[in-house]
């Protein structure tokens, strides 16, 4: 099932507050403004086609921009939000338009707030900026990042640069992304509270249940590692979360919740987050199953989330009688999940990382790896004492 080719624009309307006259009217500014977008595409098509014509015109005003940009950026900050405030006149038009034609399409709350960003892609590079050397403006391409040659970068004189995909420039270069902390913070807070709208049935005899106990059950994450995949240059830093199914104590419905890792920035070294990972009074038969995601440009947070949700409901609905199976039906719900998911996101870190099928309250895990063996994580059980 194409999740997002499904219910993908009625879901972006609703997210983001719009009727159908007032959608029309955005998707005829952004294409006014950005000719080569076509606001009916692939949710992927417009991000990067965004993008890359932000690149174009900021690779005109990027020696304007400098002085500004190099009083900010340092070693230790090499991304800026980019707000229309930096620009003037059409370009900050554009830039404005940008940003909220793309909160919308991510299903994310409406505002100001810039959701782009640019980040000088080393800090090797700010010495030669300071020199006088003007930057090229660049974008992270479509698709596989494993089969990408070049990148794409403009000067300020509008000519286009192919750049080795895997061999980080010597000139200096800007990049245009989305704000992946930002998104992703907003993006999560929006799924959450689907989930739990979702869940409000079963939540007061879930508190009333934990306030009756001396202590909480719960499983800790000491440590995890993502496997090193040698991204390119181009590529920032991950946003990773958790998505934990199971069903509910109390009745007979699936429980999503969500964990946020915002510390799970880079693969290939290990973190030990000490983080409560599954609250076990959640769970009926103290089982439970951990789905790894990363946030990815062309993700609807809204959409997603309630895709997520119809997905496990009709799978629950659709097995006879779930007490004779047990926990045995908690992985049916998840491969439900991953088998909903785009062909295109197994291709990539992005999006799926890994799936860890049936964990129990109580057991220690110790270098327990995913089913796809993306991701190696150590939990152990922890009891907290209310008091």
């Amino acid at each position: 099932m194409k999740l997002r080719t499904k219910i993908m624009l009625p879901a972006l309307m609703v997210a983001a507050g719009f009727n159908a006259h007032s959608s029309q009217i955005q998707e005829q500014k952004i294409t006014t403004l950005f000719p080569e977008v076509d606001a009916f595409s692939y949710g992927e098509h417009q991000v990067v086609d965004i993008k890359s014509n932000i690149s174009k015109f900021l690779a005109k005003e990027v020696e304007s921009l400098t002085p500004k940009l190099t009083s900010i950026m340092s070693p230790h900050r090499l991304a800026v939000p980019l707000t229309s405030s930096l620009l003037q006149g059409t370009a900050a038009d554009k830039l404005r338009l940008a940003s909220h034609y793309t909160r919308r399409l991510k299903g994310l709350t409406l505002s100001n707030d810039a959701i782009y960003q640019l980040r000088l892609a080393d800090s090797s590079m700010l010495e030669s900026w300071l020199e006088g050397v003007t930057p090229l403006v660049a974008f992270a391409p479509k698709g596989d990042d494993k089969t990408w040659l070049y990148v794409e970068a403009y000067d300020q004189n509008g000519n286009m640069h192919l750049l080795d995909a895997h061999r980080m420039p010597t000139r200096p270069v800007l990049i245009v992304e989305i704000d992946s902390k930002k998104s992703a913070r907003e993006g999560l807070a929006i799924m959450r509270n689907i989930f739990t709208l979702n869940d409000q049935g079963s939540l007061p005899r879930n508190i009333e249940q934990a306030s009756n106990v001396e202590s909480l059950s719960t499983s800790n994450l000491q440590r995890i590692r993502l496997n090193d995949d040698e991204e390119p240059w181009i590529s920032g830093s991950a946003e990773v979360y958790a998505i934990v199914t199971g069903v509910s104590p109390s009745r007979d419905k699936p429980v999503l919740d969500i964990v946020d890792m915002p510390y799970l920035d880079h693969d290939g070294r290990d973190y030990t987050p000490n983080q409560t990972l599954i609250h076990w009074n959640r769970y009926r038969w103290q089982a439970a199953d951990v789905l790894l995601m990363e946030q990815d440009d062309n993700t609807n947070y809204q959409t997603l989330a309630t895709t997520f949700l119809d997905i496990v409901t009709q799978a629950m609905r659709a097995i006879p009688d779930a007490n004779v199976q047990g926990y045995a039906i908690i992985p049916q719900l998840t491969n439900q999940l991953i088998k909903a998911m785009p062909a295109h996101w197994f291709s990539n870190d992005d999006d799926y990382i890994d799936v860890f099928y049936t964990l129990f309250e109580g057991q220690h895990y110790d270098a327990h790896m995913g089913a796809s063996g993306n991701a190696k994580v150590t939990i152990k059980p922890v009891t907290i004492n209310p008091r």
